[in-house]
C-alpha cells in the first residue's frame, strides 16, 4: 500500500483539511471514540453501523499499512452511544511522522466525541498473565517513542503543558471492571509500554520494561493516549496479551501468532467493550 502524501503543509493544516474532507463526507456525531488493535477489527462489524469512511477518502489522511488493519472509520451506535470506530491504526514504525500517528485521535476530537476506548493486542511481562487475557491498563510509560506534543501546540485543543497524573479516567476503569465481572471475564491490571518496533524487543529490553514497572510492551497506544489527554478526552485503554513477550518465553514472535491469537479471543473481546461502552452515558 502507497502511504497518502497527497496534503503537505503543518501538522495543524492537516488537521484541518483532514475535518473538513469528513465534514464534507459524514455527517455524524459521535460521543464514544474507539480504536481497535491488531486482531480486534471484528468488533466494529458487530455494531449498528450508519457511514463506513475509507482512509483513503480523507485528504491527507495517513494509511494503514500493516495486515490486518482495513484502514477505516465505522460511525454507528452501540446501544444508544454513538461512537466511531477505527478499524486499523498508523504506527510510528511505518515510516509516519508521529503527528500523523496521533491525527486520527485528534481528529475524532474535533468530531465531537469525548471519550476514547484504546485497546491493542500486547506482549505479556508479567509473568501472571497469560496469552489470551485482558489487561485493563491503568497507567503507562511512553519514553522510547518521540512525544506526540512535540512542536506547535494545537490550542484548540489544549495547554502546551498538560498533565499527566491520572491519564485513564478512574470512572471508566471501574465500568469496565464491573463489565468484566459481570460476563466473567478475567480481566488483568496493568502499566502499559510502547517501544517503536517494529523488531519485536530482546530479551533484555524485556527485562528493562520489567525493571520500570510495565506489565505488558507493544507499538503503539501511549503516544495516542498523551494527545488523547492533551485534547481533553476522557481515556481508558484494554490490552489484549497476544504473546508472552521475549524472553518469557523461548518461542520465536511472529505477526501471525497475533493475529491468530486475537481471532480466537475476539468473541469475548467484543462482549468487553460493547458492554463496557454501553454503560458509559
Amino acid at each position: 500500500m502507497t502511504i497518502n502524501t497527497a496534503f503537505g503543509g503543518s501538522p495543524k493544516e492537516k488537521l484541518k483539511k483532514c475535518h473538513e474532507s469528513i465534514k464534507q463526507k459524514i455527517n455524524f456525531k459521535p460521543k464514544v471514540a474507539i480504536i481497535l488493535g491488531s486482531g480486534l477489527g471484528a468488533l466494529a462489524d458487530e455494531i449498528n453501523a450508519e457511514a463506513v469512511l475509507d482512509y483513503s477518502e480523507i485528504d491527507g489522511f495517513p494509511q494503514s499499512t500493516v495486515f490486518g488493519h482495513k484502514g477505516r472509520f465505522v460511525f454507528g451506535w452501540i446501544g444508544k452511544t454513538p461512537v466511531v470506530i477505527m478499524q486499523g491504526r498508523v504506527h510510528f514504525y511505518e515510516g509516519y511522522s508521529m503527528s500523523d500517528v496521533v491525527l486520527p485521535v485528534r481528529l475524532m476530537r474535533l468530531m465531537g466525541a469525548d471519550t476514547l476506548f484504546l485497546t491493542n493486542a500486547a506482549g505479556g511481562i508479567n509473568k501472571n498473565f497469560g496469552v489470551g487475557e485482558f489487561m485493563l491498563i491503568n497507567d503507562q510509560i511512553s519514553n522510547f517513542a518521540p512525544n506526540p506534543l512535540i512542536g506547535e501546540n494545537f490550542e484548540m485543543l489544549g495547554t502546551r503543558f498538560p498533565d499527566m497524573s491520572e491519564i485513564y479516567d478512574k470512572d471508566l476503569q471501574e465500568i469496565i471492571k464491573t463489565t468484566a465481572k459481570e460476563l466473567e471475564i478475567k480481566l488483568n491490571e496493568g502499566v502499559y509500554v510502547q517501544l517503536t518496533g517494529p523488531a519485536f524487543e530482546s530479551p533484555a529490553e524485556i527485562r528493562m520494561c520489567r525493571a520500570l514497572g510495565a506489565d505488558a510492551v507493544g507499538m503503539s497506544t501511549a503516544c495516542e493516549a498523551i494527545a488523547a489527554n492533551h485534547a481533553g478526552f476522557k481515556i481508558c485503554g484494554v490490552s489484549f496479551i497476544a504473546n508472552l513477550a521475549c524472553g518469557i518465553t523461548d518461542q520465536p514472535l511472529t505477526h501471525d501468532e497475533v493475529m491468530e491469537a486475537g481471532d480466537k479471543s475476539a468473541p469475548l473481546f467484543k462482549k468487553l467493550v460493547l458492554g463496557a461502552v454501553e454503560k458509559f452515558n
